[in-house]
């Protein structure tokens, strides 16, 4: 998959709010009432993660839950990255 240019992923990022760039990733924190509601968070993330084929970072400290994408085997930002965000982004608002 093609890499975005600089120009698009900005583009991309103003229609997810809440993530920002650093370096090659596009990064977001999510936060819930407990453990257990960012595990749940985390294992629906899994869940469709594995179902596309594209995995995240996932760093989990009791209820915080921060998520890095980025395409490894393309080597930084492509279209997938951003989709996943949005699915990511649905998610959150389920937990």
């Amino acid at each position: 998959m093609p890499l975005l240019s600089p120009a698009a992923v900005q583009e991309k990022l103003k229609e997810l709010p809440g993530w920002s760039l650093a370096g090659k990733e596009i990064v977001r924190e999510f936060s819930f009432a407990d453990f257990v509601g960012a595990l749940r968070f985390v294992n629906a993330v899994g869940e469709r993660a594995e179902a596309a084929g594209h995995h995240p970072d996932i760093d989990i400290r009791y209820n915080k839950v921060k998520l890095a994408l980025t395409s490894h085997d393309s080597g930084g930002l492509t279209e997938r990255d951003f989709h996943l965000a949005k699915v990511v982004d649905a998610i959150s608002t389920k937990n």
